[in-house]
């Protein structure tokens, strides 16, 4: 029988590593000890969830996001120390064909990282190529069987993708532990369209939040398009800011309401629905605002007035294109 998760899961995790790629795009030896100290406070804080992915770093620094946690997380002496759970997600590369495929990508993960509490299906192949999919979960039960990895998870799966590969584990005698969805105030699709919840919560799988903060929209730092950063996310957001203003609103009203942090309420109310959500945090300065989530909740009344301004907003967030149904 394979552990359970740990119970203390139950509120947030940290996706330090989710931004793999943009951060090691600039990686510089220098920001390990700002990452160290982002990991330290998170862990002091209870948060220990740490979530990243074999494919945060590619060419010179393959694997460089996953070695770096595997690092701090060894180094890493004081408070729940015990609870820290690292985890990580698989990508279906096209050249990762069979079984085998996968539990090499998870030896080498395994390797990076230390140990291997969470493995995880990065995507579903599915919407393109389905039969790939096969091999690869039962090389992610293979990693369990044999003991290199503590329990499976799965990312971007709709409904009936999840319980086909609920299923199809659980005849190996694996159970689905988690799944990541992209959902915030302003991607509540998966929930609200799809019903993942529910589905979820029958099966006994917990849902995980990546990107509650909505690339930072939902911070408040974007009052309008000038804000914007450059590149690809100056044109993406600046397609969604005009119409979310009315939802900006409300939730700058209910942060100044509870003396919290627009960002704050957002992951709050992702931990209201009943997620751990895992906002990033490239600097102790964020991660000190992101644990600022805890320790309290919106009542029920702030819950409905952010879903009716969250459903009421003209656009929200593009989703995953492997997100399936």
């Amino acid at each position: 029988m394979q552990p359970a998760l740990p119970p203390n899961l139950s509120k947030m995790g940290c996706g330090t590593w989710a931004w793999g790629n943009r951060l090691l795009w600039n990686y510089d030896e220098a920001m390990d000890d700002e990452l160290q100290s982002v990991f330290d406070h998170c862990v002091t804080q209870g948060v220990t969830l740490f979530d990243t992915g074999d494919s945060y770093g590619t060419g010179k620094l393959n694997g460089q996001s996953e070695k770096l946690l595997g690092r701090f997380s060894a180094a890493y002496q004081g408070e729940n120390k015990a609870q820290i759970c690292l985890a990580t997600k698989l990508a279906p590369y096209p050249w990762r064909l069979t079984r085998q495929s996968m539990i090499a990508a998870g030896r080498a993960s395994r390797q990076r990282l230390g140990r291997l509490d969470l493995v995880q299906m990065h995507w579903s192949t599915a919407n393109y190529l389905p039969w790939q999919e096969r091999p690869l979960l039962d090389g992610l039960a293979a990693l369990c069987d044999q003991g290199l990895a503590q329990s499976v998870g799965l990312s971007n799966y709709g409904p009936e993708r999840l319980q086909w590969a609920h299923q199809r584990l659980a005849d190996q005698g694996i159970k689905v532990q988690t799944l990541q969805v992209q959902y915030s105030l302003l991607s509540t699709y998966p929930v609200t369209t799809l019903g993942l919840k529910s589905v979820c919560d029958e099966l006994g799988i917990q849902l995980i939040a990546y990107s509650p903060l909505a690339l930072g929209l939902l911070t408040g730092k974007y009052a309008d398009k000038s804000d914007l950063p450059k590149g690809l996310r100056k044109f993406a957001l600046g397609q969604i800011l005009p119409g979310v203003k009315p939802l900006l609103g409300c939730l700058k009203a209910v942060a100044t309401a509870r003396g919290k942090t627009m960002a704050q309420v957002a992951i709050n109310w992702c931990i209201c629905k009943g997620t751990i959500p895992i906002p990033g945090a490239k600097t102790l300065r964020q991660a000190k605002q992101n644990t600022g989530a805890l320790g309290w909740q919106l009542d029920n009344a702030e819950v409905s007035e952010l879903d009716t301004a969250s459903a009421a907003c003209d656009k929200q967030m593009v989703q995953n294109i492997f997100q399936t149904g």
